[in-house]
C-alpha cells in the first residue's frame, strides 16, 4: 500500500453515513457551542461531531466510550470522522453543551423535508411508548414512611455522635464511626429531598382538584339559576387535599421517574412516557416528541399535538389508539385547533391479522370501558366509515 487507501471504497454507496453526512452538511450549525480560544483539546468541526452521533445512534451506539471505539474499529465512522478520533469526554461534552441547538436541528431537518417536497403536514400519528428509567422500583418511598426513616437516622446520627465522643475521650482512633455518621447524614438528605419532592406533587395536585371542584359548583349553581330548580344528583364532594391524603412515592434514585406498566399483562416499572407524532402520509418523518410522568396516554393527547413545530403548520387529522381516549380532550383538540380526530374507542387485538391465532376466542368485544358519553359513542363510528377505515 504505496499509498493511502480511499475510505469511500471501504463504505457501500448505499450506507447511511452518506445520507447523514450529506444532511447534516446542509444544517445552519451557528448555534453549537466550540472552543473558539483555540487551546486545550483538539477542536472538531460540529458538523462532523453532529453527524456521528446521529450515525451512531442509528445503530444503536449511544455510549460515548463505545463511539470513540467505533471511530477506531468502525469503517464507516472512520470514513465520517476523516480517520480523526475524538475522545468519550469530547463526544460527551458536545452532546451536553449543545442540547437546545440539537432541538434546532430537528426543526431544520423537517424544513429541509418539507421544502423538498418530502414532507406535507397532513395526518400524523400520535402514540408513546415507557421507558425505562435507571432507578429500581424498590427505592421508591411514601411521603409517611420517608418521614419515619428521617427520624430514625436522625436518632441514630445521635447515637453515632455520642460513641464519636466517647471514643474521642478515650484518645481511640476508630476511623468506622465517622463514615457511619456520613452515610446516615447522606441517606438523610435523600429523605429530605424526597419529602419535598412529595410535598410539591401534592400542591399542584390539590389546585387542580380544587379548581375542578369549584367549576363544578359554579356549573351546577348556573344550573340552578336556568332552570330555576334545585339540581339533581349529589352535590361535589370536597376533595381531600394534602399529602397524608395521597400513595405517592418518590423515588429516591430519580425522582423524575413513575411507577408504570405498559398494560395489565406486564409489569410495573420505574419509567417515562416518551411520545412522538409522525407523518402518516408517506414519509413517516418524525414531526413531533416530548417525554411526559404520565402513566396513561389518555392525558398527552393536546401535548403531542403541540409538540409539532410551528414551523411546519397545523395537521388537519390525528389518528391515535385507544390509549388516548378522553372525551374532553378529544373535544378540545377538534373545536379549538381544528384538527379532526380518529380515535379508536375500543383496543385493537393485535393478533386479529395472524393467519392462525393459537389463543382461546373470547367473548367480549374488548371495551375500554361501558361507553356512554355521547362524543366518545360518536368517535368509535368514526373509524368504521370507510374514510376512518383508509386512515
Amino acid at each position: 500500500m504505496l499509498l493511502p487507501p480511499d475510505m469511500r471504497d471501504w463504505v457501500p454507496e448505499d450506507d447511511l453515513v452518506h445520507f447523514v453526512i450529506e444532511a447534516v452538511h446542509r444544517l445552519p450549525l451557528e448555534g453549537f457551542q466550540v472552543n473558539h480560544r483555540g487551546t486545550g483539546s483538539r477542536q472538531f468541526r460540529p458538523h462532523m461531531m453532529l453527524s456521528l452521533l446521529i450515525y451512531c445512534y442509528a445503530n444503536g451506539l449511544f455510549s460515548s466510550r463505545k463511539i470513540e471505539r467505533a471511530s477506531h474499529r468502525d469503517v464507516a465512522v472512520r470514513f465520517l470522522t476523516g480517520n480523526t478520533h475524538p475522545d468519550h469526554d469530547t463526544i460527551c461534552k458536545f452532546r451536553c453543551e449543545n442540547f437546545a441547538a440539537f432541538e434546532n436541528a430537528f426543526v431544520s431537518v423537517l424544513e429541509l423535508a418539507t421544502e423538498l417536497k418530502l414532507l406535507k403536514l397532513g395526518t400524523v400519528a400520535i402514540d408513546g411508548t415507557h421507558i425505562k428509567a435507571n432507578a429500581s422500583i424498590d427505592q421508591n418511598v411514601t411521603y409517611e414512611r420517608a418521614t419515619e426513616i428521617r427520624e430514625q437516622l436522625r436518632l441514630d446520627v445521635a447515637e453515632l455522635m455520642e460513641q464519636a465522643e466517647s471514643a474521642d475521650n478515650d484518645e481511640e482512633d476508630n476511623q468506622k464511626l465517622p463514615k457511619e455518621i456520613a452515610r446516615r447524614e447522606k441517606l438523610i438528605s435523600k429523605m429530605d429531598d424526597a419529602i419535598g419532592e412529595l410535598q410539591q406533587r401534592a400542591a399542584v395536585r390539590d389546585a387542580k382538584a380544587q379548581a375542578e371542584y369549584e367549576d363544578k359548583l359554579a356549573r351546577r349553581q348556573r344550573k340552578e339559576e336556568e332552570t330555576g330548580k334545585k339540581a339533581s344528583g349529589p352535590a361535589p364532594k370536597r376533595p381531600k387535599t394534602g399529602h397524608e391524603n395521597s400513595s405517592e412515592q418518590a423515588n429516591l434514585t430519580d425522582s423524575d421517574a413513575r411507577i408504570m406498566r405498559k398494560n395489565k399483562r406486564a409489569g410495573f416499572t420505574e419509567s417515562f412516557n416518551a411520545q412522538a407524532a409522525v407523518d402518516a402520509d408517506g414519509s413517516q418523518l418524525i414531526v413531533g416528541e416530548h417525554v411526559s410522568q404520565s402513566a396513561s396516554d389518555s392525558t398527552e393527547l393536546e401535548n403531542g399535538i403541540k409538540s409539532i413545530p410551528n414551523e411546519l403548520g397545523k395537521p388537519t387529522v390525528g389518528l391515535l389508539d385507544a390509549g388516548d381516549v378522553d372525551a374532553d380532550a378529544i373535544e378540545r383538540v377538534e373545536k379549538e385547533m381544528g384538527i379532526e380526530l380518529y380515535v379508536s374507542v375500543h383496543r385493537e387485538d393485535a393478533h386479529s391479522e395472524l393467519e392462525y391465532d393459537y389463543r382461546p376466542k373470547k367473548q367480549s368485544d374488548r371495551l375500554i370501558k361501558n361507553v356512554k358519553d355521547p362524543r366518545l359513542l360518536k368517535m368509535r363510528e368514526k373509524p368504521q366509515c370507510e374514510e376512518g377505515k383508509a386512515l
